[in-house]
Order: C-alpha cells, then structure tokens, then sequence
C-alpha cells in the first residue's frame, strides 16, 4: 500500500485504494485535470504517478499515453546506470531514442522534479530513470505500451548477454537503419495489436 502522503484523495471517497493490474477495467479509470482534481472516477490518484505523466504531456503535445511500472528487469537494468545497447533487432528499437534520467533522487513528488524528467525525454519515445525502472511514451496507447514491454525485454535480454560473457553490440550505422525499420510509433502501434485481441479474450470483463 502507498504511503498516505503520496496519494491524492478525493473529497467523499469511500472506495478501496487500488485495484491490481490483474482486476483493473476501464470503468476503474480515472479522469483528471492538468491540476490533477479528479474529474471522473472515485478513487484516489497517485500523486507521484499525475507529477511524472502531467510534466510529460504538457512537454510533449504529441503524447497520448505515457507507460510506466516497476518492472523486474526494468528496475535491475535502472540501476547500472547505462543505456541499452543495440544488442538485438528488437533492442535496435530505442537506438539514439531512449535517455537516462539520474540520479535518483527520491519518490517525484516536486513538480520541478516533473518537469527536468521531461526535458531529459526530450523528443525521444523511451526513458531509463537510474535505480527506477523504464518509462515510455507513444503517439497511441497501444504503441506506449507495446514500446515498455519491447524495452523491459530489451533489458532482460541485455542483463542474460552481459551476465553470459562479453556483448558485442550491433554497429551504429545497422542499428540506425534497423530503428527506422522497427522503432516507429505506427510500428509499435499494430505490434501491439495481436495482445490486446489476446488480452481481451482472456478477460472479457476489462471493458466493463
């Protein structure tokens, strides 16, 4: 459970605090403001979550959605403090796209904090915040999310390389091409379409 002072409460909620990502459907959604005052829904916003995403969208116009967990292998890589390599054709993805944000500096609660995350983005689609875990952003849904899985992967797949032996990465001019080949938003977009066919077959009841 998250700590009191980091969640935002609306006046007059009864509800729980949060829904697992197991359980979640579209009706636990909620809807805020650019102040982060809760406009549809009846649960508390997390206000470290509104301080990262509401920096981002109001830097980056062109973002629709924005993905973030603390993932396993995101948060192990998070904390080599390096960037992903072009060790793969799937890693290529993020090739000259991606940015590390560091150090850590506690939970992002200041929006001044906010704020200098999104200036490190910059115009890219993917972000390593050091001993944090990954985030990306998409021109769709459908490609924020399918670029966090493709990265949390990424790092998966790096952590095996290097924990194997010595990496030998891809050559810059390759993977440069190899990124204008598999690292496009509409890319990641129809990428992501056999899951979601799969995911809502699986649980119906998520558009509840």
């Amino acid at each position: 459970m998250l700590p009191r002072e980091i969640l935002n409460f609306p006046n007059g909620t009864g509800s729980t605090l949060g829904v697992h990502f197991s359980q979640i459907r579209t009706s636990d959604l909620q809807l805020v403001d650019h102040d982060g005052n809760i406009l549809i829904g009846n649960r508390p916003i997390n206000t470290a979550g509104f301080t990262i995403h509401s920096a981002l969208h109001k830097a980056r116009p062109d973002v629709i959605a924005a993905a973030h967990t603390h993932s396993t292998y995101g948060k192990a890589f998070s904390a080599l403090g390096t960037p992903l390599l072009p060790l793969t054709q799937d890693s290529c993805a993020f090739y000259d796209d991606h940015a590390l944000f560091n150090p850590f500096s506690g939970v992002v609660l200041e929006d001044s904090e906010g704020e200098k995350l999104s200036q490190t983005l910059g115009n890219r689609k993917a972000i390593i915040l050091q001993n944090h875990g990954l985030l990306t952003v998409g021109t769709s849904v459908e490609a924020a999310a399918w670029w966090f899985i493709t990265m949390d992967n990424a790092a998966h797949a790096q952590l095996l390389a290097q924990a194997a032996g010595t990496v030998r990465p891809i050559a810059p001019d390759v993977a440069r091409k190899t990124a204008s080949q598999v690292g496009s938003d509409l890319g990641g977009y129809f990428s992501f379409q056999p899951l979601w066919d799969w995911i809502v077959a699986q649980e119906p009841d998520l558009l509840d």
